[in-house]
């Protein structure tokens, strides 16, 4: 054996750096890896190496032949240079054409940081219906990152999101089961998040504006709330762009006598992207909005809301302005809207990259009876006023958990749905036609973090993330207790005044009675 390769399980097969053009490695010109082979240890301590074969020792640097000269020309031109220097492409300015098989490099580490930021809303978020602080997130905005280590992300909590609880939706909400609560008709959401290190900033080539929207954290409940019923977006005087009545309700609902729902998720969202571009003016911006599962629709929408207002129009001059790109990394998520929304997405330049794992039920819902793999659906649209007709917006890259070998066989949906799941797909994901490689040496570990997915060879206990002690500490006199946390700010002062300027911005530019009239009841 070679001095410093770790065996595998064929003995010509060894560990070793991955070069771009071994990355197009197919089935064929590997004939020692397939997906029945034993993977390697999860706790292989070489985080810069990767899976290469070969057929004999001797011939390890030798690369794989590619499997097309014009397709590893383009693949090398971006795999080679910087992610400042080719980020619109990576956030999907050319709809991510010719980044997605074989995977580029660069995407695949943007699509995982994301839907880390999705997970993070996940691992911050208190689901215990015994506590009264169910339903609020974990930690506050100052030190959020610093406690779900992720501090060196290179971002800041900007705000934090809520909604009222108050709708159709009563399978998505976490309520607590004790009588004194932080708030009877809140939920926590997600977060708004910016790039405020200033290293980060130079590495990305633009200042970055993080959207980040919680989903569900039981699986299929909520989908049996939905009830398939398309309502006006109102966001223009368009009556026929249409979204699913539980979503809008969630985005745009608000509760006036509670304080964290007194505005809605929607007025909160908008409020703060309207400062955070205007602060930052003259930058190098982008908006990036993530979710998973009812948080992907969610991303979707606002996305969506934003563009539809102009937020991200900057002025440049008298007679020039500048779009600010809106990418949506969303994850596992359902449809949102009908074809009309969909189109009027796909004219505002809203790029989405939609994650999904093909043994998922959530991204074929709803739309079930009419959606966009119909023929004649627009013709349905138009000419029936079809109440049930769904379409999924931008680019999708559908993955088989089937393919990798850490995985068990399960009966479970909620694996197939799971978040940490769709990193770990993406993690060993080359192509349609390429064996399953990790790319980046994520943690195998994080697939069991809330389900129970990976084989038990690997010794990983399922659902094994919690607080220590769930969250019981010891107080001066020997007694465990659950301590006070500090109380979060509501909404900052200046919302209701961004929010003015949002919609009164808007309603001069378009001479747009909805947005008078919005603006009249604030």
């Amino acid at each position: 054996m070679a001095p410093g390769l770790l065996p595998f399980s064929n003995p010509k097969c060894y560990l070793q750096p991955l070069s771009a053009e071994s990355m197009l490695m197919s089935r064929s010109s590997c004939p020692h890896f397939n997906r029945t082979h034993k993977p390697f240890s999860p706790n292989n301590p070489k985080p810069s190496q990767l899976l290469r074969c070969s057929s004999s020792v001797s011939n390890l640097s030798t690369p794989a032949p590619p499997v097309d000269e014009q397709e590893t020309l383009v693949f090398n031109e971006l795999e080679n240079k910087p992610l400042r220097d080719i980020w619109r492409k990576i956030q999907g300015c050319n709809n991510w054409e010719g980044l997605l098989d074989p995977m580029n490099s660069h995407l695949r580490k943007e699509i995982i940081r994301y839907g880390d930021f999705a997970q993070a809303c996940y691992d911050s978020f208190d689901f215990d219906p015994h506590s009264k602080y169910c339903g609020t997130c974990k930690y506050q905005g100052a030190h959020f990152f610093e406690k779900l280590d992720m501090a060196d992300k290179g971002y800041q909590i900007s705000r934090y999101l809520y909604a009222t609880s108050n709708i159709n939706l009563p399978n998505f909400f976490q309520k607590s089961k004790i009588s004194s609560v932080w708030s009877t008709h809140a939920n926590w959401m997600g977060y708004i998040a910016v790039t405020t290190d200033e290293e980060e900033v130079k590495r990305l080539g633009r200042r970055d504006i993080v959207i980040a929207w919680r989903g569900t954290v039981t699986y299929l409940e909520w989908i049996y709330d939905l009830k398939d019923i398309l309502t006006p977006a109102n966001f223009t005087e368009d009556p026929s762009i249409k979204i699913e009545l539980g979503f809008y309700d969630l985005y745009t609902k608000k509760e006036e006598n509670c304080s964290y729902c007194s505005f809605s998720a929607r007025e909160q969202v908008l409020a703060e992207v309207k400062r955070l571009v205007e602060y930052y003016d003259g930058e190098e911006i982008s908006i990036t909005i993530t979710g998973h599962s009812l948080g992907a629709a969610l991303a979707i929408l606002s996305a969506y809301d934003i563009a539809e207002l102009e937020l991200n129009t900057m002025d440049d001059g008298e007679y020039s302005t500048t779009k600010i790109p809106i990418t949506v990394y969303s994850f596992a998520g359902p449809r949102v809207g009908n074809l009309k929304f969909k189109d009027r997405c796909d004219e505002l330049g809203v790029k989405v990259l939609r994650v999904i794992n093909v043994h998922d039920k959530v991204p074929t819902v709803p739309g079930i009876i009419a959606n966009e793999k119909l023929q004649f659906q627009k013709y349905l649209e138009d000419t029936t006023s079809f109440p049930w007709s769904y379409a999924h917006v931008g680019v999708e890259l559908a993955l088989d958990h089937t393919h990798s070998p850490y995985l068990k066989s399960t009966k479970d949906f909620g694996c197939a749905h799971n978040l940490e799941a769709l990193l770990h797909l993406i993690d060993g994901f080359h192509g349609k036609e390429r064996d399953f490689c990790s790319a980046t040496q994520r943690d195998i570990a994080l697939v069991n973090k809330s389900c129970d997915f990976l084989k038990s060879e690997y010794g990983v206990p399922a659902h094994w993330r919690q607080d220590e002690n769930k969250g019981m500490v010891r107080n001066s006199d020997g007694k465990w207790i659950l301590p006070e946390r500090p109380r979060i700010e509501a909404h900052p002062e200046d919302t209701a005044h961004h929010l003015r300027r949002v919609l009164k911005n808007f309603a001069t530019n378009n001479n747009n009675n909805n947005s008078n009239s919005q603006l009249k009841a604030i």
